[in-house]
Order: structure tokens, then sequence, then C-alpha cells
């Protein structure tokens, strides 16, 4: 098998014009269109049909994730504005939630716009309702720790930038957020407060799709994976050995790794999120079995192209069940965790059967997944899509892709 290092992301390019980026959502969203790909057939359809497309007792996974008004507008002494754009906590983690509940002050991983502009101490932020203080504490070599403050100190962080944030649209719809995109970049489902950028495969379902999804005894479970800032970062490097893949955090519970093994012929990803974790399980699963006295299991970014974990053969239920034991072990019934998981052509899945996703960015580790999806023929896809008037990006449409 070539070696996957060795991708040249120039392979992974297309044309996309301006006019083909969704600017705002659709009115409904199951009116979306959607795209089938199945035995190398392509298909046309929208989102409301899309029950009629998958096999009857199969499984959906859903990320709960909700993303968190990130984007906040602090003044200088000046008048100017730096703006502020929340990454992930800087402090130790057990679980997400403890963060965005944590009261008076927190330290975040932050991008900063204006960054050389910066030159006071504090930078504030203040209406009628709180004050919050900005103080720079570190350059990272990719970011900066930023600690947040703020009155009345008895506010969690969540409710902070609930009041004071803006919701971080993605940096290629180029327009002001309205009230609109504070529900529509949100799932019906969002639940966890985490994510700076919508598991946008999931903006399209509604309560009527889940209905008819219930008809057909097709169960729908969730994970949870905080979506980074990394989603939009385009790969840069000329080839994959040199691209650095961003980490996500993920929280599974062993209920659902277990109805996963339940349903383990039928597993079907409602987007790139779902499918990096849902995959991310099973080498988790492989780790601990190399591994039986590991204290933590993370995925690094080319653990799954190296040995020993390649040249493991072990089956979906021996991996899964050996995951559970390790958690079972460490007195959790849930893992939280971090991935780094990287799905390109020479991947081989080993969990799930189909996967629901927009049209994602030309050059990006995103459209690679869906390369490694297709064996290759991606192509097809967007190049259907590109002449046949579907919109792109994360308020575009979708597809249903069979591997």
């Amino acid at each position: 098998m070539h070696d996957p290092r060795e991708i040249t992301i120039q392979d992974f390019t297309y044309t996309l014009p301006e006019e083909k980026i969704a600017l705002y959502p659709l009115p409904q969203r199951d009116a979306s269109k959607l795209l089938v790909y199945k035995n190398e057939q392509v298909k046309e359809d929208v989102y409301s049909n899309l029950p009629a497309h998958l096999p009857a007792g199969s499984l959906l996974v859903f990320n709960n994730t909700r993303v968190i008004n990130a984007r906040l507008r602090f003044k200088k002494s000046s008048g100017g504005i730096i703006e502020v754009f929340c990454l992930e906590p800087y402090e130790q983690l057990n679980e997400y939630s403890s963060i965005m509940r944590k009261t008076g002050a927190v330290k975040w991983k932050c991008f900063v716009g204006g960054a050389a502009k910066w030159k006071e101490k504090e930078l504030l932020i203040e209406n009628e309702k709180l004050t919050i203080k900005a103080r720079l504490i570190e350059k990272l070599s990719d970011a900066y720790v930023i600690e947040f403050s703020w009155l009345p100190d008895s506010l969690s962080f969540a409710e902070v930038i609930e009041t004071a944030g803006d919701i971080p649209l993605p940096p290629y719809i180029k327009r002001a957020t309205n009230t609109a995109d504070k529900s529509r970049y949100q799932t019906i489902y969002a639940k966890h407060d985490g994510s700076v950028a919508a598991p946008t495969a999931g903006l399209h379902f509604t309560d009527t799709i889940f209905e008819k999804l219930a008809a057909k005894q097709i169960e729908k479970e969730y994970i949870t994976l905080h979506v980074g800032a990394g989603t939009f970062k385009p790969v840069k490097a000329a080839s994959m050995k040199d691209h650095d893949m961003h980490a996500e955090w993920l929280d599974v519970s062993i209920e659902l790794i277990r109805k996963i093994l339940e349903k383990k012929n039928d597993v079907i990803a409602v987007g790139t999120t779902s499918a990096r974790t849902i995959e991310t399980l099973y080498w988790l699963g492989v780790k601990a079995f190399l591994q039986p006295g590991l204290q933590s299991l993370v995925l690094n970014q080319w653990d799954v192209y190296e040995s020993p974990l390649k040249e493991i053969n072990l089956s979906v239920e021996e991996a899964l069940q050996t995951l559970i034991s390790w958690i079972k072990e460490q007195g959790q019934t849930q893992i939280f965790t971090q991935t780094q998981l990287l799905i390109m052509p020479g991947y081989h899945f080993k969990i799930i059967k189909a996967i629901i996703t927009n049209f994602h960015q030309p050059q990006s580790t995103l459209l690679l997944l869906v390369a490694a999806a297709t064996k290759g023929k991606w192509r097809v896809i967007y190049d259907h899509a590109l002449l046949n008037d579907f919109r792109f990006l994360s308020y575009g449409d979708g597809n249903l892709i069979f591997i």
C-alpha cells in the first residue's frame, strides 16, 4: 500500500466558485438537496427523503456538541477593537462541562485578531449586564493563552460568552452574523457546549426526519466531539507527512459503545466528526489491547498508519470489548479524550458503513476523508454537485456516501 503520508494535497483540489458557497441556510432545514453515492452511482434527492435511502434497522450516530459564542470583541482604551476567538480550554480537563461551568475566571487558548496592537495589560468588554477582562498570558506557536475574568463573578463562563460573545460563522461565510444564525448554526439536538464550529451534516435534520427514521426502526444515538477551528484549516504542506492534524475532544459513553457493537454492520455516521469519533473508538480499543496497563488513551495523528497498530487485525468486537473493559478499569462509565485521527486515502474504515456529510473545501482534511470513503472517487460526487447547482460548505447541501 502506498504510504498515506506521501499523499500530495494538490491532488485534492477543485475550483469552487464563490457563488457556489452558501452564505445563508435555506428557510427549511430538510429542503436542502441530497446527493446519494452508492455502488459508484450518483442519485439526487432532498434531505426530507433521507430515511428512504437508509437500511431499515440501522443506527445513525449524531454529534450533539453545541456551538459556543466563541467570538469576543474587546475594546482598547483608544477605542479600537481586538477580536478574541476562543478555541479550547487551556486548563487540565477531565470533562468539558466543568470548564463551561467555571465562575470568576478561566484560561483559554485563543486566536487574537490584531494581536500586535494589544499593548495594554487588560482589555475590556462592558455592558449593563457584565464586565469582562482579558489578559494575555502567553504566546504559543499557533495561538495565545488568554485569562478571562468577569463581574458578577457568580456567572459561569458559559453564561458570560452566551451574553457577550458572537456565533463563530466559518471564515468563508463572508458576512456579519444575524439573529437567525444563533439557531440555524446549531443542530436541533445540540446539547453540550464546546464547539467553535457546527457539525454541519446535522444542520439538515428536523423532527419530521426523526419521525420517518423511527418508522423504519432506524435508531439514533449521540456522541460528543467538540469541533475545533482546525476543521477549517487548509492543508498548506505539500505532502501530508508535514501537516499537523488538529486534535479534538471526544466524550463517549459505554452504553453507546455497546450499541455500536450491537449494530456493528449497520452504523452510519452523521458528519465527519461522528465518523472520526466512531473509528477512533476502534483504534483506542486496539491500543488498550496492545498495552493493557495504559492509564490514558489518546489517538495521535499517525498511530493507525504505523506499527504496531497497523499490524494488528482485531475484530470490531474484540476492539470495542477491550475498550469497554479498559474504561471500567479506570472506574469510569465513559471515555473523555482527544483524537487526532486523520482519515485519508489508504485508510480502511473499521466500523462505519456510510457517512452523511456536506460538501467540503478544496485541499482540506475533510475532503481527504470523503476521498477515503469513496475509495478515491470523490471527483464523481463533486463534479456532479458543481454542475447541478448544489450549494457548498457549512450552510450548503450534502451527500450520503455508502462506503
